[in-house]
């Protein structure tokens, strides 16, 4: 366990370590100014996707809007095991709405048929638009064949890319991993720095589909 102490105690070290993180929130609100300020890359190539709909095109996806924020999940054809980390990031999409009042348009996409996504996005219960691509879209936006990442277009007189992510970059997009941050236990994870007491296990290797975790136990009522 961690120490126990008196009240005043706990509001001291509450203090402090407030300072540290709304230093760090300041930091990463400069670290967001600089990113707003990026160079921009023109899109050159057409490319095409294939959407509910029929096929469409990158300006499409913008959907009327102005920004455009794609996120390239990794499932494959016939995927039997789709990628839990993906999945996780799919389920902690907001209602994008919120999104549609900035002028902002989410799409995510995939290499598996369009058939298979739509099946899938219904089994995870998604309303976000999702579509296949196959044209070299991923690949020239820096996510080949078997990974992941997230683009960020802007449109004027043309299309630009103005922002690119993986990894651990992706947990800006959902919530799971701030939540867990905040506990005493983390994520439970052997890379992070947790007190002694807190088991941990490999990275990852607790993710699963949302509809794969075992099923909470039922306390039994007293007879």
């Amino acid at each position: 366990m961690n120490p126990i102490v008196e009240r005043n105690q706990w509001q001291q070290a509450y203090a402090a370590q407030l300072a540290e993180e709304k230093a760090m929130t300041r930091t990463t609100d400069a670290l967001a100014a600089k990113r707003r300020r990026m160079p921009w890359l023109k899109v050159d190539r057409e490319y095409r996707f294939a959407g509910p709909e029929g096929s469409v095109s990158l300006s499409d996806l913008f959907d009327g809007r102005r920004q455009l924020i794609v996120y390239h999940h990794m499932l494959r054809p016939n995927d039997t095991a789709p990628c839990p980390g993906c999945s996780m990031v799919g389920d902690q999409i907001p209602e994008i709405s919120h999104l549609h009042a900035r002028d902002t348009s989410f799409v995510m996409v995939a290499r598996a048929p369009i058939a298979e996504i739509l099946a899938y996005r219904t089994r995870m219960g998604w309303s976000f638009p999702f579509v296949q691509t196959a044209d070299g879209f991923g690949d020239d936006f820096d996510v080949p064949k078997g990974a992941h990442g997230l683009n960020v277009f802007i449109r004027g007189d043309a299309i630009y890319r103005t922002w690119f992510t993986t990894a651990r970059g992706m947990e800006t997009l959902g919530a799971v991993w701030g939540l867990l941050d905040l506990t005493p236990m983390g994520r439970q994870e052997k890379w992070q720095d947790a007190p002694d007491w807190v088991s941990q296990g490999e990275p990852y290797r607790w993710w699963r589909l949302h509809d794969e975790y075992a099923p909470p136990r039922v306390a039994s009522s007293a007879a």
